[in-house]
């Protein structure tokens, strides 16, 4: 199976599903920027993978402007090498429009992540090897006042379904890469792993997520994530 398919039976799934307030603008960047999203997946996912990193959602300078998980648009461009055309998201926040890879704004989280990726591998090539980013959920959720709304924080009743969408793509993203260790990143992420994958017969454990809100991430993320690495057992090569 691909992760292609995977992604785009995934964008059906969750475009099917509707939410009240407080989300009052919806974007799904693997239907906008399916083409850089595709590229990402075709040039990067093909496996087998010993650990697959999995995020919570996009963030509105990651991959909502590249369609790639933690795409900060440098990153993307200049290290994974990924480009393609991005589209207008339907009914666009006036303060969140996407701009694809003319959006200016750094994503601090995405910045974090692949820069540690840059800094300990070096290429890509090497990176990609053993290991692979996705995120959880492909929706951002965005209240009226345009303040970004995180999937955990949704009501049950949106949750269900959106989360079983989601668990199914997991499940088959594992099948497909048949990884050793599945790292949460953040705890929501390592949660939802553990639901979505109750016969997984290798690690799941979590890292801290890079974010800028986190104080802890902030006195040097890069370090702390490899500690816990190790802790799991994940051996960086």
């Amino acid at each position: 199976m691909s992760l292609v398919t995977i992604s785009r039976d995934l964008s059906k799934d969750v475009g099917r599903l509707r939410f009240a307030a407080p989300v009052a603008h919806l974007y799904n960047p693997l239907d906008y920027a399916r083409a850089p999203h595709e590229a990402y997946l075709k040039t990067w996912g093909k496996g087998p993978k010993r650990v697959l990193f999995l995020g919570m959602n996009p963030g509105p300078f990651g991959m909502a402007q590249t369609g790639v998980p933690f795409g900060e648009v440098r990153m993307v461009r200049d290290w994974l090498r990924i480009s393609g055309e991005v589209t207008r998201a339907p009914g666009e926040h006036p303060k969140r429009p996407i701009l694809g890879f003319a959006c200016t704004r750094s994503e601090v989280s995405g910045s974090r992540l692949w820069g540690w990726a840059k800094d300990r591998f070096a290429t890509p090539e090497a990176f990609f090897e053993n290991h692979f980013v996705v995120n959880y959920c492909p929706l951002v959720f965005m209240e009226a006042s345009g303040r970004n709304l995180t999937p955990d924080k949704l009501p049950a009743a949106e949750r269900a379904p959106l989360f079983a969408a989601c668990d199914e793509a997991v499940r088959r993203t594992v099948k497909t890469l048949n990884p050793e260790f599945v790292v949460g990143v953040g705890a929501f992420a390592m949660e939802r792993a553990k639901t979505a994958l109750p016969d997984f017969t290798g690690v799941i454990g979590t890292i801290l997520h890079p974010s800028p809100a986190s104080p802890k991430a902030n006195r040097g993320w890069a370090k702390l994530a490899e500690e816990e690495l190790a802790e799991l057992g994940v051996a960086l090569r």
